[in-house]
């Protein structure tokens, strides 16, 4: 039988390092290392939403939970190549439909219960079996990447590629899917996936999760007892403050953390980052702003710069106001910003215009999709020809949040509204709180026409940009073409690599020509920065940053 394609992971640093001279991998720093113990302060640039890996899908929730919990695959240190996780080693039947996995010996949850092949099934049959829409609305990795539940009951509506899991012996879990798909085995060094304790998980009844109005609660597990397997234990978190205080998990079965303590605050604003930095109150920043990159070096500052395995794109949801079900209204839109400009004015160095919804370093990306150039007279036309000129959009845009693509979300916002407004177009301005409403009425909820926001790839596969924008039907685009899903579902389930990758090659002209759900703006390259006492901090492409091999002093 003729052996499957295996999911294309990122075979170097140098295929994603796009004009930033040395890429992350090359920038971290070995110079000796530093002292042992003490505690490193990180300064985060968002609130976590909760602890519960599967209830998750952004990075200011993950960068706590990643310290917490370990994944069954890992990715290397600093870039985005595969590595042994809790699985010391893991193989994939010839169909693509079985994955075996072979854990690590004496691994135990921070409650210390043992990771056995009992607990990875747990962990699976608990997401596939999960109750209620409210729990499976906030499950958007495993949505995206399952399709469906036991009993779809939220807006995965899809059959199940999950089909069940055995433990044919105590370090042996083996995973059985209903059909190929070109996620796996990669899909499993997500975040979203990673392991917790199934006893904790019934005791603090894990999976409950109620919604009142726009807002979600979730049962103690995610608040106050998250149990993984990693580096760090949960200690407290200050939900005023956003500050997650983690300890060094003793009984940790690797490397033993080097600091005793790891606290992560949330400071929303770039410059307020910058300045305690500076001040010595945090020892490690997200997201400086790229206009202080310089001068934090010049002062001593250690300022690593990550690829931009990212993209910025402005939503469009067709749902709320019928105009913008027609293309031609869609497409003015995309005429009418003018995108040089922003990434120019807005974005940091290195920043490029977006063509499509992946970096030109993924497989599947088309050379020769449709642009949409800054033509003003164009879009007005478009808006013309489709009855629309006097078109008036509720324009979303989160507060509380500084993301990799989107350094500034309130001045790419006011960019992109001048832009509109210069076309013939009301803009109704609408801030919320990143995870205080933004992302529960933007893409549980849909309630905006316009909203910014972006993506961060979690592996080189074309299905983990697009598939998982636009391969079913959301409340973010309101939108449910099924010839689209249909296509991107049969370029996913492509076995030959050469036949995969010009079936996404002809997804994305597709999107851009056909379909423009909505608007790519730029792939832009974020920096982590660090005062110059800290070492071992290797920067991810993924913004995986982990910090148990990190000294200070």
């Amino acid at each position: 039988m003729r052996k499957v394609r295996k999911a294309i992971v990122i075979a170097s640093c140098a295929a994603i390092s796009l004009s930033l001279g040395a890429c992350a991998e090359s920038q971290r720093d070995d110079s000796g290392g530093g002292k042992t113990g003490g505690t490193l302060t990180f300064g985060a640039a968002g609130k976590p939403k909760n602890f519960d890996p599967i209830f998750n899908d952004d990075g200011e929730s993950f960068r706590p939970i990643r310290q917490m919990y370990e994944t069954l695959i890992a990715h290397k240190p600093g870039t985005a190549d595969l590595e042994p996780g809790l699985a010391e080693k893991w193989s994939v039947s010839d169909d693509g439909k079985e994955i075996t996995f072979n854990l690590r010996k004496n691994v135990k949850f921070h409650d210390g219960t043992a990771l056995d092949a009992k607990a990875v099934c747990f962990n699976l049959d608990r997401w596939f079996n999960m109750k209620g829409a409210a729990a499976q609305s906030q499950m958007i990795y495993y949505g995206d990447v399952f399709e469906g539940f036991a009993k779809n009951e939220g807006d995965a509506f899809g059959e199940p590629v999950y089909k069940g899991c055995t433990a044919k012996d105590d370090g042996t879990p083996v995973v059985s899917l209903n059909k190929f798909k070109g996620a796996f085995p990669a899909a499993f060094t997500l975040t979203a996936l990673s392991m917790s304790s199934p006893a904790a998980l019934q005791k603090y009844d894990a999976d409950k999760v109620t919604q009142s109005g726009d807002s979600f609660t979730y049962g103690a597990y995610a608040v106050s007892h998250p149990t993984g397997t990693g580096p760090f234990k949960f200690s407290s978190y200050d939900a005023n403050s956003g500050t997650t205080t983690l300890v060094r998990n003793d009984d940790y079965w690797g490397t033993k953390a080097k600091v005793d303590k790891l606290i992560i605050r949330f400071i929303e604003a770039e410059n307020t980052r910058t300045q305690e930095l500076q001040a010595g109150t945090v020892d490690i920043i997200d997201f400086p702003n790229p206009q202080d990159w310089a001068g934090l070096k010049s002062k001593g500052f250690n300022v690593q710069v990550r690829p931009a395995f990212n993209v910025l794109y402005l939503g469009i949801n067709q749902k709320n106001n019928p105009k913008l079900k027609d293309l031609r209204v869609r497409q003015a839109i995309a005429y009418a910003i003018n995108r040089d400009q922003l990434v120019k004015t807005k974005l940091p160095e290195g920043a490029q215009v977006a063509t499509q919804f992946m970096p030109d370093t993924v497989d599947g990306y088309a050379s020769d999709v449709q642009k949409y150039d800054y033509d003003l007279a164009k879009a007005k036309d478009l808006l013309k020809q489709a009855g629309a000129a006097n078109l008036t959009l509720n324009f979303y845009y989160p507060s509380e949040v500084t993301r990799p693509y989107m350094p500034d979300p309130k001045g790419i916002f006011t960019a992109i509204e001048a832009d509109l407004k210069a076309a013939g177009i009301k803009i109704n301005p609408v801030v919320k709180p990143w995870n205080g409403g933004y992302k529960d009425d933007v893409q549980k909820a849909g309630k905006q026409d316009l909203h910014i926001i972006g993506w961060t790839g979690d592996y080189n596969d074309a299905g983990n940009f697009v598939g998982t924008f636009f391969g079913r039907s959301k409340p973010e685009f309101g939108m449910n073409e099924t010839t689209l899903f249909a296509a991107l579902s049969a370029a996913d389930g492509e076995t030959d690599a050469a036949k995969h990758k010009s079936a996404y090659e002809q997804v994305n002209k597709d999107i851009m020509e056909k379909y423009l759900p909505a608007i790519p703006i730029s792939h832009s390259p974020p920096a982590i920065a660090s005062n110059k006492k800290v070492k071992g901090l290797q920067p991810s492409p993924l913004t995986d940053e982990r910090f148990d091999q990190v000294t200070k002093g």
